[in-house]
């Protein structure tokens, strides 16, 4: 989403609160609590859920199945709950606002806690050189700020544009900002 107006472009980024993550989320925890479940039955030598339809774990040896599954199900709950904690954070979401008014630019995102929780970064309009454009085969477009310092990577290209859609963004990014577009 982005709100514009006459001297003001404010560009929201979505951050990890998407439904894909959710979903990977979700099926990660289900597949490794399975996992786990099983690997825990197999060491007890009965299943621990009563439909024994479900699980077979009477056929799997604890050593060395069971204590494989045992770890691909620990390991799968650890990813999971990074993910469901990077989702409950929303990181990665901000904002780009460009202030011609003003003259700068401030690029904001929320990360994980700590320290860094808050990273917000502002730049004068004067000192960006262009807008870049690269584009790769089979990935999303990447749109930079070229600076007298460096490139500063804006972000929006995470929710679904085609690429012409991205390229009229671009442009009228640089056409708001008064400088070139490079498309790479």
């Amino acid at each position: 989403m982005n709100s514009q107006s006459e001297h003001i472009w404010i560009q929201t980024i979505t951050g990890s609160r998407k439904t894909i993550n959710f979903c990977w989320a979700c099926i990660l925890f289900l597949g490794s609590l399975g996992f786990l479940v099983v690997g825990t039955s197999s060491y007890f030598g009965r299943n621990l859920i009563p439909p024994e339809q479900i699980f077979f774990s009477e056929q799997i040896f604890f050593f060395p199945q069971g204590i494989v599954m045992s770890f691909y199900g620990i390991a799968g709950l650890f990813i999971s709950a990074y993910l469901w904690c990077a989702i409950f954070w929303n990181v990665g979401s901000g904002f780009d606002l460009f202030d011609r008014k003003k003259g700068i630019v401030c690029i904001f995102r929320w990360g994980f806690p700590g320290k860094n929780r808050r990273i917000f970064r502002s730049y004068l309009m004067r000192d960006i050189l262009s807008i870049t454009m690269e584009i790769k085969e089979r990935r999303s477009p990447v749109l930079y700020l070229d600076t007298d310092e460096e490139e500063i990577e804006l972000n929006w290209t995470d929710e679904y544009f085609t690429l012409r859609e991205i390229e009229q963004k671009a442009a009228e990014l640089a056409y708001f900002l008064n400088v070139p577009l490079e498309i790479f």
